[in-house]
């Protein structure tokens, strides 16, 4: 009778971990990053209205910043999403995947100011990439330690 107790109440605890979402912190994250994805895409297609050139960056500075932009996200943000959803799916401290999780989302804003202020040398983009750069390494090397655990 007991050990039934300790099932239904396990059985409990997993539905009301599914019914509140598996990846909570993550899914935060994941919308976030996506917003900002979103806006630099936005600001491609009103960069390429702008200077009429629809393929290309035409050699002009606020096409090549813009999708420069977009494109460093679309570089980093893939993998930094997945290293977060394998740390809280194995069960992290909620304050790594927190940390992880903003550590990103900052990261990326960072640097798409960075780059849509300046195609050269730029605080943001400098505080982006190293941020960006130190958010893969702690989450490789958590999912590394999860992974061998």
């Amino acid at each position: 009778m007991e050990q039934m107790e300790q099932v239904a109440t396990q059985m409990a605890q997993t539905m009301a971990q599914m019914s509140n979402g598996i990846i909570p912190v993550s899914t935060l994250y994941i919308g976030l990053n996506g917003l900002i994805m979103l806006i630099l895409a936005i600001l491609v297609v009103r960069a390429r209205v702008q200077t009429g050139v629809e393929v290309g960056d035409g050699g002009r500075e606020e096409l090549i910043k813009a999708t420069r932009a977009h494109g460093n996200n679309v570089e980093y943000v893939p993998i930094g999403l997945l290293l977060l959803i394998a740390v809280e799916i194995a069960s992290a401290p909620v304050w790594l995947v927190h940390a992880l999780g903003a550590g990103l989302t900052i990261s990326r804003l960072a640097h798409g100011i960075g780059m849509h202020s300046s195609t050269g040398r730029s605080a943001g983009r400098a505080v982006g990439a190293s941020l960006g750069w130190l958010v893969q390494l702690v989450g490789s090397a958590a999912c590394i330690y999860y992974g061998m655990n």
